[in-house]
């Protein structure tokens, strides 16, 4: 089992995403141990991908400037393997099934759980696929997070009682960026969810202030955060880390 429900122990979890090698692999480490040291709870890292289809146009440009910096999969499991020096929190993966196919799946996933990587999230890959990637997951101890999104419908509870790690809770339909306001019924979501998993519950896909972190941590166990955190990475590059550390302490301080 993973260290991931670890996470959620201490009340509300604040997640961000974070695209490894934008700008660079010493600027994501840097803005990895500040988002540790100022509260995060677990820490998403992309590898980046070359089609990155749930993505908004912020994260994919954090993909393309990546790729262009020339970030491989190596040189991110070399790069987890120097965060786990002082990095504690659990740390996730989030990437797509062919940056997984290509690598060798069984490769890849026992290297995740050899450099201290605890989960995998794969949004490309539908419930009724994760049998692809599930029993290797199990085989080393990597959690297969499970996407549920406000079209899952008659398939919440399935999906929820199958669940490892913790349940990323899509917000809203589309892909990934900040939204001014945030509609769906999340609420009835998350009540099938707890009826069937006691797995805990992060809602993420257009999160970018307090207000809305705590809007959705009233909800569920927790809040993720991708674009408002690449943003900044995108506006002050190698100096982004300390905005990041601020960033995070208050979205934190929000959600206690």
């Amino acid at each position: 089992m993973s260290k991931i429900r670890d996470a959620f122990k201490n009340g509300k979890a604040f997640i961000p995403f974070i695209t490894c090698g934008d700008p660079d692999l010493v600027t994501t480490a840097e803005a990895v141990r500040e988002a540790a040291r100022n509260g995060a709870d677990l820490i998403e890292l992309g590898i980046p991908f070359s089609d990155p289809t749930a993505e908004g146009p912020v994260i994919q440009g954090a993909n393309i400037r990546a790729l262009r910096g020339g970030v491989n999969t190596d040189m991110i499991f070399s790069f987890v393997c120097g965060l786990r020096q002082d990095v504690t929190i659990p740390m996730v993966f989030m990437t797509y099934a062919n940056v997984v196919f290509s690598y060798g799946a069984e490769k890849f996933i026992s290297t995740c759980a050899e450099i201290g990587i605890d989960g995998l999230i794969l949004p490309d890959i539908p419930y009724e696929e994760k049998d692809e990637f599930l029993p290797i997951c199990r085989k080393y101890g990597v959690d297969l997070i499970s996407l549920i999104a406000p079209t899952s419908a008659n398939r919440v509870s399935m999906i929820a009682k199958e669940a490892e790690g913790f349940i990323y809770l899509v917000s809203s339909l589309g892909v990934t960026g900040v939204r001014n306001e945030i509609n769906t019924d999340l609420q009835s979501i998350v009540k099938i969810i707890r009826e069937n998993t006691d797995v805990p519950c992060a809602i993420g896909f257009g999160i970018s202030t307090p207000e809305q972190a705590k809007m959705m941590t009233d909800i569920a166990d927790g809040a993720i955060v991708g674009s408002a955190v690449v943003k900044l990475l995108e506006q002050y590059g190698k100096d982004a880390p300390k905005y990041i550390g601020e960033f995070v302490k208050s979205m934190k301080d929000a959600v206690k």
